[in-house]
Order: C-alpha cells, then structure tokens, then sequence
C-alpha cells in the first residue's frame, strides 16, 4: 500500500479530514465519497479506477493499478468544521514562530518543547495562556520555576490564537499541491492533535 494520506471534503469543498490512503480507497469504493482531480471534476470509484495509474502514485490489485486519489468528497456530509483552533504542539509553535520565548531563538522544531510558565508543580494549568516555546537549555534554566523566580523574561505573554493554523505556518510545505487549494479554510485535524487542557 502506498504511503501518505488524502484530504476529504465535506459536500461544500471544506476540509473535514486527513485519512490514510487505504481508508480513502475504502471510501471511495463504497460510494461514501468520490474522487476530485485538478480540474475539479468527481469520480465514483469504476471511473476513477478507469484512469489506470499516474506518476507511480498506484495501488495495485488483482486486474488493475488504481491511482491514488489525493483529494475526497463526501456525498453526504455537510457538516461546517468549527473555526476554533486546537490546543496541539503544532499550533503552539506556529503561534511562537518556532522561537524560544525566553531567549529569543528560532531553532528546529526538533530542538524546541514546550513550558509551563507557572509550572505544573505550583498550580499551573496546561493551557494556552500558559504553555510556551522553549528550547531546551531555557526549559532545563527555568526548570520547576516561575520566569521570575528563575530570573528570566517571556518574549510574550501566551494566548489563545484567533487565525487558522494553514494560514499562519509552514505546514502548506509538506501537503500535497492537489490540497493547496482547499487549504486556506482549513484546520485539518491531521497535524492539530489536541493537547489536554488541564488545571
């Protein structure tokens, strides 16, 4: 089976979804969704599949090699996606331009976690208005202190974002350029798995 994933749609062309190829297919071939090409046009699964493969991006079965669908609609789902942006890493580094809010770098993703800035250990929440960037040698200097206790500074102070992540970070590198135009209403739930908001 071929890796990555497909973006799907709900009946108004709104991203809902990143699922796996396999669960597309599945999708697709039982009718739930359709396949959109470049051009916008939909495909059931016999159409789709009457295409033969394209540029390696196949599955093959038994008689035929099926091209992999980078983009679903489903047929029945109209459902709005809510305009809230998720508590997850991701978005706490896109809203920190993947900088250290203590001392100002902008490292790897690699290299950066996130902090408390009141830690857990004296009450702290896991929240947006209280988890930061950081790289490690500031996390380790702070380590179960406040920012003054340890005697450092935020860049800025933490807050709930009010944009859509896509619009605002690089992520939009590393899809598919058959999602790029469905991407700027989307939140996609792929890359904002929820952090647990805690107290």
């Amino acid at each position: 089976m071929i890796s990555g994933n497909v973006l799907v749609l709900n009946r108004s062309f709104q991203p809902v979804q990143v699922t796996t190829v396999r669960r597309g297919l599945g999708l697709l071939y039982q009718g739930v969704a359709k396949a959109v090409d470049s051009e916008y046009r939909l495909y059931a699964f016999e159409d789709w599949a009457e295409l033969g493969a394209a540029d390696g991006e196949s599955v093959g079965t038994v008689n035929r090699a099926i091209r992999v669908p980078r983009v679903l609609l489903l047929t029945a789902y109209n459902h709005i996606p809510v305009g809230r942006v998720r508590f997850s890493r991701l978005n706490v580094y896109v809203r920190d331009r993947d900088t250290c809010q203590y001392c100002g770098r902008q490292l790897p993703r690699s290299s950066l976690n996130l902090d408390h800035v009141v830690p857990r250990a004296h009450g702290g929440r896991t929240s947006w208005e209280n988890v930061v960037c950081s790289c490690v040698p500031c996390n380790l200097h702070k380590g179960a202190r406040t920012p003054e206790q340890a005697g450092m500074k935020l860049l800025r102070a933490p807050v709930r974002p009010r944009w859509t992540p896509f619009l605002k970070g690089p992520v939009v590198k590393s899809t598919y350029r058959e999602w790029l135009p469905f991407l700027s209403v989307a939140e996609l739930a792929y890359w904002n798995v929820e952090l647990d908001e805690v107290g």
